[in-house]
């Protein structure tokens, strides 16, 4: 049971707080966590108090369950309360004087974990309740409509009873009764972000229970599975392998990568590689700031992987300490041009691929070594990066090795995204290694297949997919303040909001959003009022600061390298005082891909600003944004099926509580 305590509303009042509190401390004795004197106090106190408010309220057939586990929040609510017509999430804050605004929204984002993760919550509201048990006594402000998680509702605790007497009253009869039973036997199906899953694949108390729970348990257990027997053939048959993961944008492949490196193979050693340095930046110094005592686990299981080629580059007699290295994002590694160009930042040590380099260094492994290599369709932003089809060229002609991979690497339109052309000796097909089902999107699942109608140009297809979901979680507004606005609306309780965009968009700076993220982990880590957090609304993190990463909700701004045509997508690349046209192919993949990335970063809505531009008549007219073309954007957008902000549904904010 993921509460500690279950009782029906009869077997509560049958027995005394003092028993009940001392059967929550041995619940917590249980897991490891010593029993402070304080606690055992405020669980009294919370009890005897729900005794007296229930035994007021019409509560014969309801059910109470006191310190509800949410895994993917670590953290408990203190009580849910199961009514015939709602679930009520309860907060208690003993001996505390007023509602602040942190608890209201720590009550708020519990109720939001339950109502998106638990299948009992679906049909009928969630109702968060912050109980500061000797406030003032406040009003009742009901919603409007109840609908969903609704606004929290502060109380103290003479008024608790009366209080839920009043939101079971204000609900009326339901047509179907909530059923305790039922809730109680309904799956609970959280969906981690990175971050979080990468905090509890480090806790081992947490990691089994969170993975088993998982909302992409199935998808995720199936290609880990896939690749551990991978592993253990290149063991038992002392082989090199390479092992390719592929999958669609927000499919979870970091989050599987991380799994291999911190939870399946965690004693083995194994490292996980990439060289996306904002996501090594953000994660180190997250499990840092959680207190982890595994800091030291940390940078040496995630690395920089142009860092780690280069040192064993330079030192050829030294053998990697890790057998398996899991390599993130492996269709960006750079090609052997990239890879030997000296720059103005660093002098390159590599005289080969990426590719060819990682299976030379992990060949000094005289039995066997394998390396996973994670593969993001469209996610490639840069000129050099080398592609499927340099991994192909390198295993081929290198007897010692191996790969497995799903159908999908042999079967890409693009060359460079194909491991061979067919079947070839050295490769192992593999269905299950290819991730297809999106996790990153919460509610939403036909979020990454309207976003790749949207940059094929698929007007039609992405329309009839906007309108088979009923909607897909994209708005669109002209309107930078109504922007700010709406991402505020909708990142209740704790979720975050940020402000993404091009690298590219160049002229975003005319309208006062030219200051890109100073420093990602503060960007990602840290909350308002510190100006540096995302939430701050102020700093733009482009595709390079957040690939790999995400936002709960996201507002694009939306640049002039990325226009609408007769003929489909104009591409430009800004310089000096003018826009111009983008023509190789590649590159002007590339430029989508950005776009592809920055549509993908939410785990709930994208509020797309298309900036008004610049219109003909103005006396002081920018020829650089013309209002014209970011009319077409907006239009394209919206015959595609995003929504117009002004019509769209925002959740009711929570206020603060009236008193009386």
């Amino acid at each position: 049971m993921r509460a500690w305590l279950t009782l029906t509303v009869p077997e509560l009042l049958a027995r005394g707080a003092e028993s009940l509190a001392a059967e929550l401390a041995f619940a917590q004795t249980a897991r490891h966590a010593a029993v402070e004197m304080g606690q055992r106090t405020a669980w009294t106190d919370m009890l005897r108090a729900l005794q007296q408010a229930l035994g007021a309220a019409p509560a014969a057939g309801w059910t109470l369950l006191v310190e509800y586990d949410l895994l993917r929040l670590h953290k408990r609510i203190d009580a849910v309360l199961l009514t015939d017509r709602a679930t009520l999430a309860i907060e208690w804050k003993n001996r505390e004087t007023a509602a602040r605004p942190a608890d209201l929204r720590q009550i708020e984002d519990y109720a939001l974990d339950l109502h998106d993760f638990h299948a009992g919550c679906r049909g009928h509201p969630v109702v968060p309740v912050l109980v500061a048990t000797d406030m003032l006594p406040t009003l009742f402000s009901p919603p409007l409509i109840w609908q969903g998680v609704a606004p929290p509702l502060a109380v103290n605790q003479w008024q608790l009873g009366a209080r839920l007497g009043e939101i079971v009253a204000a609900m009326g009869e339901p047509a179907v009764p909530l059923d305790a039973a039922a809730w109680l036997g309904a799956p609970y199906r959280p969906v981690p972000s990175v971050l979080e899953a990468a905090a509890m694949l480090f806790d081992r108390h947490r990691s089994a229970a969170m993975t088993s729970a998982r909302a992409d348990a199935a998808n995720l257990t199936r290609t880990t599975e896939a690749v551990a027997r991978a592993i253990a053939t290149a063991r038992a048959q002392r082989q090199h392998v390479v092992v390719f993961v592929t999958g669609i944008p927000g499919a979870g492949k970091t989050l599987c990568g991380l799994n291999i490196v911190f939870g399946a193979l965690r004693e083995t050693g194994a490292a996980f590689l990439t060289g996306n340095a904002p996501l090594v930046a953000v994660l180190r110094a997250d499990l840092h700031r959680r207190g982890d005592d595994q800091r030291g686990l940390a940078r040496t299981a995630l690395q920089n992987v142009h860092r780690f080629l280069e040192h064993h580059v330079l030192r050829p007699q030294e053998t990697p300490e890790a057998r398996v290295i899991v390599f993130d994002e492996a269709q960006r590694a750079w090609d052997a041009d990239q890879a030997t160009r000296d720059t103005q930042r660093r002098v390159s040590r590599l005289t080969l691929s990426e590719p060819a380099h990682t299976l030379d260094i992990m060949a000094r492994h005289e039995d066997w070594s394998v390396v996973v290599a994670l593969i993001g369709n469209g996610q490639e932003i840069n000129t050099g990066e080398a592609g499927l089809a340099e991994w192909g060229r390198v295993i081929a002609a290198r007897q010692e090795w191996r790969a497995f991979a799903a159908p999908r690497a042999i079967t890409a339109p693009e060359a460079a995204q194909r491991l061979s052309d067919g079947a070839a000796p050295w490769l192992t097909l593999d269905d299950a290694l290819d991730l297809t089902v999106p996790m990153r999107s919460v509610r939403d699942p036909q979020g990454a297949p309207w976003v790749d109608a949207l940059l094929r140009n698929e007007e039609a297809l992405a329309r009839r997919i906007a309108r088979e979901a009923a909607g897909v979680p994209f708005f669109v507004t002209r309107d930078l303040a109504a922007m700010r606005a709406a991402l505020r609306d909708l990142a209740r309780g704790e979720r975050r909001a940020g402000l993404v965009a091009s690298s590219g968009a160049r002229r975003l700076r005319a309208e006062g959003l030219g200051v890109q993220v100073p420093a990602v982990e503060n960007w990602f880590l840290d909350r308002w009022p510190d100006v540096r957090a995302s939430d701050a609304l102020e700093t733009l993190a482009t595709e390079y600061d957040c690939q790999g990463l995400e936002l709960d909700v996201v507002g694009l701004c939306w640049g002039g390298d990325l226009l609408r045509a007769p003929s489909g997508w104009q591409i430009r690349r800004f310089s000096g005082t003018r826009w111009n046209k983008v023509q190789k192919p590649e590159a002007q993949s590339h430029f989508i891909n950005k776009y592809r990335v920055l549509l993908t970063r939410a785990r709930y809505e994208t509020v797309i600003w298309v900036p008004p531009g610049s219109p003909t008549d103005d006396p002081f007219h920018d020829p650089t944004r013309p209002a014209a073309e970011m009319d077409a954007i907006a239009d394209f957008l919206l015959a595609c099926g995003a929504q117009p902000l002004a019509t769209a549904p925002l959740p009711e904010q929570s206020a603060a509580p009236q008193l009386l």
